[in-house]
């Protein structure tokens, strides 16, 4: 496989471990996998859950643990591949979450969970602190979003994106579709998208004079996966899901064991208080929370618009359950392909597989 390039930063292979919060992709993972030669990323959601302030002060706790997480999986990598963070659009504190990813030397920074419209600016008020910038990429799931965020970028910072990941739905988490249009895009429309998305992206990169790679994600699952993509016009994948049965991800066993053990019949669409719906796995807390609301009875400030008071139950506490080990009282994100994966590898052995 070829490698990687985004501006002056390369991967020697063009894999992106997706962010998976909460604690699901922090530095034990993201270093392996930079250690093989990929982009390892940390979720910044929540991400100082097991921080000894966190209850009183989790705002800070992820500060620090951002921080500490990025310095740890540079050290584990041994100055191979690259290390990101994947910071969600939807969080309250998204914009103190980048600069202390620019101040801690990530090396590329990968919004969702809505558009990012502000991103470059947050860059550019870091610029004088940091002797090199990392590389930025929103996560779509359509051609409008890239032409609204592309014009923003342009006419507001005049700039544009190093990298682009797009998302299809067969992703696990929260998705960039409504659930009726998930429902509707099959494999083939999202592939035609795919293509849309290349060709207006192309457009820019002849307004920019840059290469802008285009990084495939929901569902990829095998090497076969990845050269269809690659033969799409993409120039990576992303993946998230397998990463999640590997001895280094940073989830409690008993979360590896439930991705392990799952059937496909075990997902279903959920509605997040994020204001998107996410694919998951059932268990107890699904069939609870279909039935009734659960009562909050503390806000960690997780996400910019949430109303304890209205939501169906706390994003930040269901998902710090589950990866501490708790897989039937927490809530367990996962890709569309969870079916399919029947043992743990250690990441070495997967970047392999994956290939070679």
């Amino acid at each position: 496989m070829q490698e990687l390039r985004i501006g002056n930063k390369v991967a020697q292979v063009p894999i992106i471990q997706g962010g998976m919060g909460v604690g699901i992709s922090r530095s034990s993972l993201a270093g392996a996998v930079a250690k093989e030669g990929g982009i390892g990323v940390i979720s910044t959601a929540q991400i100082g859950y097991d921080e000894p302030e966190f209850e009183q002060n989790p705002s800070e706790c992820n500060l620090k643990a951002i921080h500490k997480h990025i310095r740890r999986a540079k050290e584990i990598s041994g100055g191979k591949g690259l290390v990101g963070v994947n910071v969600m659009r939807a969080l309250k504190d998204y914009k103190e979450h980048v600069r202390q990813a620019v101040y801690s030397g990530a090396d590329v920074i990968i919004c969702g969970a809505g558009i990012p419209t502000d991103l470059p600016g947050i860059l550019q008020e870091c610029k004088e602190k940091v002797s090199e910038l990392p590389a930025i990429a929103p996560i779509v799931s359509s051609e409008r979003a890239i032409e609204l965020i592309f014009r923003m970028w342009e006419k507001k910072y005049h700039t544009t994106a190093d990298f682009l990941v797009v998302e299809g739905p067969k992703a696990g988490g929260h998705l960039g579709f409504s659930k009726e249009v998930l429902q509707q895009m099959t494999s083939e429309r999202f592939e035609q998208e795919i293509q849309k998305i290349i060709m207006c992206v192309r457009q820019y990169e002849g307004r920019f004079a840059k290469k802008i790679p285009i990084i495939v994600a929901g569902g990829i699952y095998d090497k076969k996966d990845i050269a269809r993509m690659i033969s799409l016009g993409a120039d990576g994948v992303q993946i998230a899901s397998r990463f999640v049965a590997t001895y280094e991800c940073d989830a409690a066993q008993a979360y590896k064991e439930a991705y392990v053990h799952a059937h496909s019949e075990d997902i279903e669409i959920i509605d997040s208080p994020v204001g998107m719906p996410g694919r998951a796995l059932k268990n107890a807390f699904t069939e609870k929370i279909a039935r009734h609301r659960e009562k909050i009875s503390k806000c960690y400030g997780c996400l910019e618009k949430c109303n304890p008071a209205k939501v169906p139950y706390c994003i930040t506490q269901a998902l710090v359950r589950a990866v501490q080990g708790d897989v039937e009282n927490g809530l367990i994100f996962c890709g569309e392909n969870v079916g399919r994966m029947n043992r743990i590898y250690s990441v070495q052995e997967l970047m392999a597989e994956l290939t070679r």
